[in-house]
């Protein structure tokens, strides 16, 4: 008899597309299109019921991806997907999928403030606005997408780009291209404050720091260099000095007064994380993951956990205050892991990968309080049994005395 089928689990879904990203439907969008809805509905019946799903209560995602050219049979598209927390689900199906024909969306970044989604396509090298609609035709998950009309020209003939971010404020974008290039521009106007175009012989990932005062860029492998913006100099390059292959860099605020720079690299022992302070730039620590290469990683927005994702598929996150693995899942997904997001809360991360599935992993913080109750309860029957012993011995003693 062959293997019986085990069904996928419900927080683990296949939406027919291959993703290369993924992010988090910012709170302030959900609010904008509740007012939207509040404002609409203002000539409606008085008595009507009110609606009972409310989407300052719901969690969404947004992915993208696709096949590539239209020969390839699998579409490319822009869409989204509801996480149900209570029962750990996502949609079976999309709520809302926008279709892009030939341009295949490879890399994303929303805007904080809700304002909407940038996407970098692969084909053609451009890169394309996308605003937050109202989907009057859906009866539950009214939130969508559509095509803007806003053109980035400024984005207009300068090739792929490999990677795309805001600042944490919404006032600034920036982006790094397959060429090489860094430019920074301010949001929205699009004014451009930081244009280098040989930052880097490829620009594979780029980060802004809490403050928004400095952005981290990555080449190729490495090295990474840090770009103060408002001087538009080179603060500090951080080189692979021991032969590492760099793949992702983020800044994390680990406590008020306090950012470290994060670097996921493939070492000669396997997937590692390097850690430096950025006030003197020096490399703090080398912290070893896994055996394989480090394909996805990113940062909590409260800066507890990391989050690396491997080409086998593995979900592994780490507890930052001692680096040691809080959550490791094995075969996560079937194919290479291409993007991982954590929630705004940083309680959940998504995750998705070229094999068309999308997965959220709810992080659950490990407790010690029950091994501390179990140390005390040891430490008191130790207590008692010494006094036991104690009082037997003086006994004895005292036996011995009268004989």
């Amino acid at each position: 008899m062959g293997k019986s089928h085990v069904a996928d689990p419900p927080n683990l879904k296949k939406y027919g597309v291959p993703f290369y990203s993924v992010a988090w439907v910012p709170r302030n969008t959900l609010k904008s299109i509740q007012n939207v809805t509040a404002d609409d509905s203002s000539d409606a019946d008085p008595k009507a019921p009110p609606e009972t799903s409310s989407l300052d209560d719901e969690n969404y995602l947004v992915f993208a991806g696709g096949g590539g050219e239209s020969r390839s049979g699998i579409p490319n598209s822009v869409l989204l997907a509801h996480f149900d927390v209570a029962s750990n689900s996502l949609s079976d199906q999309p709520v809302n999928k926008l279709g892009t024909n030939s341009e295949l969306p490879y890399r994303m970044t929303l805007h904080p403030n809700g304002d909407g989604v940038i996407c970098a396509m692969e084909t053609p090298k451009i890169c394309r606005w996308f605003n937050w609609d109202r989907n009057e035709s859906a009866e539950v998950h009214k939130l969508g997408l559509k095509l803007s009309e806003k053109v980035l020209t400024q984005l207009d003939n300068v090739g792929l780009q490999l990677a795309l971010a805001f600042s944490n404020d919404g006032t600034t974008l920036a982006t790094g291209g397959e060429d090489g290039s860094l430019r920074v521009f301010k949001w929205p106007s699009m004014e451009n404050i930081l244009n280098e175009s040989n930052a880097h012989s490829t620009v594979k990932d780029l980060h802004f720091s809490s403050d928004g005062k400095l952005i981290v860029s990555l080449g190729g492998g490495g090295p990474c260099k840090v770009w103060d913006i408002s001087s538009e100099i080179v603060l500090a390059t951080l080189t692979n000095e021991n032969r590492e292959n760099f793949s992702s860099c983020r800044f994390s605020q680990i406590n008020d007064t306090t950012q470290v720079l994060y670097i996921a690299a493939k070492t000669d022992k396997g997937g590692s994380i390097l850690t430096w302070n950025t006030q003197t730039w020096e490399r703090i620590s080398s912290k070893y993951i896994s055996r394989d290469a480090i394909s996805a990683f990113n940062v909590s927005a409260d800066g507890k956990f990391l989050a690396c994702g491997t080409p086998e598929g593995e979900i592994i996150i780490v507890n930052s205050t001692n680096m040691h693995i809080q959550t490791k899942i094995k075969k996560a997904h079937l194919g290479i892991i291409t993007a991982l997001a954590f929630s705004p809360d940083s309680r959940a991360l998504a995750s998705v990968s070229w094999d068309s599935s999308a997965r959220v992993t709810i992080i659950k913080e490990k407790k010690n309080g029950g091994l501390n109750l179990w140390i005390a309860v040891f430490i008191i029957l130790l207590a008692i049994a010494a006094a036991y012993f104690l009082k037997v011995e003086g006994i004895e003693k005292l036996w011995l005395k009268d004989y």
